[in-house]
């Protein structure tokens, strides 16, 4: 339970070509790697830690992918996206299944992530509910302005000292 197809697909009139030497999942993990989360695109798919498994069940490339909340409006999207990567990679059967359990948590994210998203402009999460400094200018001084941003994930915040806006991620 938890698990929903959320697409399956193989090009129509094509058969699977079994002598084809199939990519490994390593090599399939960097692949995905490079495919940008549509909301914040300065870190991938995996950076933000929603693909939880890639793995071949027979000529089909199974994928399961947690979304950072049930409801996040960029699912369908993001399931697109790392269809058509696959298939300009060369994959004819892909099936992208959205796993609702366990819930994604801000603890998926990569290092890489949170740096990534500092250097964005936007404050990484941490387990104290707020952030821990304004990620423009670096100032300690910052505030809540709102504990809705620019997409459900985010919350609004401002520093007290460069007077700059910035979005929080927040902790889920």
């Amino acid at each position: 339970m938890g698990d929903v197809v959320t697409r399956a697909s193989a090009v129509p009139g094509q058969a699977p070509d079994s002598a084809a030497p199939r990519p490994d999942t390593g090599t399939i993990w960097r692949w995905l790697a490079e495919v940008p989360d549509p909301e914040i695109p300065v870190i991938s798919v995996t950076d933000l830690g929603i693909v939880r498994e890639v793995t071949w069940q027979g000529d089909t490339l199974d994928i399961a992918v947690t979304p950072t909340y049930s409801g996040c409006p960029a699912t369908s999207v993001i399931a697109m996206d790392i269809e058509t990567a696959l298939r300009d990679r060369g994959l004819t059967r892909v099936r992208i299944t959205t796993r609702l359990s366990p819930p994604w948590t801000t603890d998926w994210l990569t290092d890489a992530a949170r740096d990534k998203l500092r250097r964005y402009g936007i404050a990484p999460p941490r387990a104290a509910g707020g952030p821990d400094a304004c990620p423009l200018c670096g100032s300690a001084h910052v505030e809540r302005i709102s504990q809705f941003g620019s997409t459900p994930c985010k919350a609004q915040w401002r520093c007290k000292d460069c007077l700059e806006p910035f979005d929080y991620f927040k902790c889920i």
